[in-house]
C-alpha cells in the first residue's frame, strides 16, 4: 500500500501524527545467546530521512534485514508501508527498495544490462524496462558509461548504479545500509544530493551510517543504537543538547567591562589573560537571548560572542561509551542500552 494512503495515527493529545512509513514496537532478535536487538521502538514519518547510528556490530544491519523481510524477528511487531512484516511480507517487498552495504551490481555486465535485469525482475515490459532504464541512467549521470562493464566503474559510480537499480520498481521507502562507506568526499556529497532529491520526491529514506556528519546533514530524526537498544532518539539538535559541555564564550577588550560582566555572571568561568568568560549554555535561542538581554540591561557589551555546542561526535561517544546512559532531554528519549552481529 503506498505511503500516501497509509492510515494516520493519533497522538496522546488527540491530534493526528504524521503517517508512519516504518513503525516498530519491541522488536527483538538474538543469535544464540547473543542479543542483537533488545526491544526496538521506532516511528518514522513518511517522506522523511531517518538515520540509525551505531558502532560496528550495534545491530543496524540486522534491523534493516528484519524490516526488509530478509530475516525474521524473534519478537515484537513492525509495519512497513502499512504492511505487517510477518503477516504481509509480499506487501512490504512491493513497497520498498534496499541498497545494502555491499554492491548488488554485477561487474561482468554493463550498467545498462544491470538495469534491464532489474526491470525484468520487476516484471516490467521490455519497452517499459528500457524507458525506465534510460531515465534512471540519465538521472544518475551514468548514460555515457551505460555500455561499459560495471567492473570498470569507480566506487561512486557503482554506488549510483546500485541506487538506480533500487529505484527501478519506484519504491516509496528505501533502506540505505551505509551507502557511502568507502566513498571519497566528492562521491559522498554526490550521494547526499541524490538522497535529498529522493526525499523531495516523497520517498522515505531509512539510512544506516557510521558517518556522523552524514546523519547531521541528511536526517530529520536520528536514533543511536547501542547494545541492542535505542540509547537516544531525536533531531540532531535535540541529541546534541543531551550532552553537557555547551557554553557561550564572551571576550572583552575593555578590562572594566570584563570585570563588570564577571561580577554579574557569577556562574561563568573566567580567563583573566584573555579577558574572556565562559557561561554554561545549551546553545538554544532562548538562552542566548536571555543572556544578551541581561548584558544589555547592565549596559555591558562584549566584543566577541561565540556559541559552542556539543556535536554528534560528542553525542555518539557519550552514548556508546557506557551501557547505562540515563541522560534525559525534553524531546529526545534516551534508554538503557546492548550489540549486533551482522
Amino acid at each position: 500500500m503506498p505511503s500516501s494512503v497509509m492510515p494516520t495515527s493519533k497522538r496522546s493529545d488527540g491530534h493526528p501524527s504524521p503517517a508512519a512509513a516504518v513503525s516498530t514496537v519491541g522488536l527483538r532478535k538474538s543469535y544464540g545467546d547473543k542479543t542483537v536487538l533488545d526491544g526496538i521502538d521506532l516511528h518514522i514519518p513518511a517522506g522523511s530521512v531517518f538515520a540509525l547510528l551505531g558502532p560496528n556490530g550495534a545491530g543496524k544491519t540486522t534491523a534493516v534485514k528484519i524490516l526488509s523481510t530478509l530475516i525474521s524477528a524473534d519478537g515484537g511487531q513492525a509495519q512497513v508501508a502499512g504492511h505487517d512484516i510477518a503477516d504481509s511480507p509480499e506487501g512490504v517487498r512491493a513497497a520498498i527498495g534496499v541498497t545494502g552495504q555491499f554492491s548488488a551490481v554485477d561487474g561482468l555486465i554493463t550498467g545498462e544490462e544491470n538495469m534491464l535485469l532489474m526491470a525484468d525482475l520487476h516484471h516490467l515490459s521490455k519497452r517499459e524496462g528500457r524507458r525506465v532504464t534510460a531515465e534512471l541512467l540519465e538521472r544518475f549521470d551514468l548514460t555515457e558509461a551505460a555500455k561499459k562493464p560495471a567492473q570498470s566503474y569507480s566506487g561512486g559510480m557503482k554506488r549510483r548504479l546500485d541506487i538506480a537499480m533500487t529505484l527501478v520498481g519506484s519504491p516509496r521507502i528505501i533502506f540505505l545500509d551505509e551507502p557511502t562507506t568507502g566513498l571519497d568526499p566528492r562521491s559522498r556529497h554526490t550521494m547526499w544530493g541524490i538522497i535529498r532529491e529522493l526525499v523531495s520526491d516523497g520517498v522515505t529514506v531509512f539510512l544506516t551510517t557510521q558517518y556522523l556528519e552524514e546523519a547531521d546533514e541528511l536526517a530529520d530524526r536520528i536514533a543511536v543504537l547501542h547494545d541492542g537498544r535505542i540509547a537516544a532518539e531525536g533531531t540532531a539538535d535535540e541529541l546534541k543538547r543531551l550532552i553537557p559541555g555547551g557554553h557561550v564564550r564572551l571576550r572583552f577588550s575593555d578590562p572594566a567591562a570584563y570585570q563588570s560582566a564577571a561580577t554579574a555572571l557569577r556562574e561563568s568561568t573566567r580567563d583573566d589573560d584573555a579577558l574572556a568568560l565562559q557561561i554554561p549554555s545549551d546553545g538554544s535561542q532562548r538562552e542566548l537571548r536571555s543572556l544578551l538581554d541581561w548584558l544589555d540591561s547592565l549596559g555591558i557589551e562584549a566584543d566577541e560572542l561565540t556559541v559552542h555546542t556539543p556535536d554528534l561526535d560528542d553525542v555518539f561517544f557519550a552514548l556508546t561509551a557506557s551501557t547505562t546512559s540515563t541522560t534525559h532531554a525534553p524531546t529526545a528519549v534516551p534508554n538503557q542500552s546492548k550489540e549486533d552481529v551482522r
